[in-house]
């Protein structure tokens, strides 16, 4: 199995809702959260970059769901490269319920992919995956394929 970067998180009150599991969004917000501590402690070449002129755009997002969570439940956000494209990148999540509670439980999985943009807002186009970037994430997808003369 492919190795993971893990970001471990304690479910508040303030991510629940009314009936007391866990809102849909928040999982969304977990990865996010996963990606941008990832850049902060394996890539802060990108996170200088990203003050420049790099821009990241998730372009499609998605999560499957497949238990509940509730306030108090510790979970394991596990980041994964999918696949590494010329200009994009996928990553892949896992939701795992960890904790005393008894073995881990997968709750959700979900995916991101991002492309690599440069320039001004109104004329930003694609760009390659910084090399810093490819560096850091290719230890956590060594399963995954990078696409050759791809025009993403």
């Amino acid at each position: 199995m492919d190795e993971y970067y893990e970001y471990r998180h304690t479910v508040g009150f303030e991510e629940t809702n009314l009936v007391g599991n866990v809102y849909y969004v928040n999982h969304l917000r977990w990865q996010g959260r996963c990606r941008e501590l990832f850049l902060k402690e394996h890539a802060p070449e990108v996170l200088a970059d990203l003050r420049a002129d790099l821009k990241l755009f998730t372009l499609k997002v998605d999560c499957e769901f497949f238990a509940e969570i509730t306030a108090f439940d510790e979970l394991s956000v596990r980041m994964r490269l999918v696949e590494l494209a010329r200009t994009q990148l996928d990553m892949g999540f896992d939701y795992v319920r960890t904790g005393p509670a008894g073995p881990e439980t997968l709750v959700a999985r979900g995916r991101q992919r991002v492309a690599c943009m440069r320039g001004p807002n109104t004329r930003t186009v694609p760009t390659p995956v910084p090399e810093p970037l490819i560096r850091a994430l290719l230890p956590y997808g060594a399963g995954a394929a990078r696409a050759s003369g791809e025009a993403r």
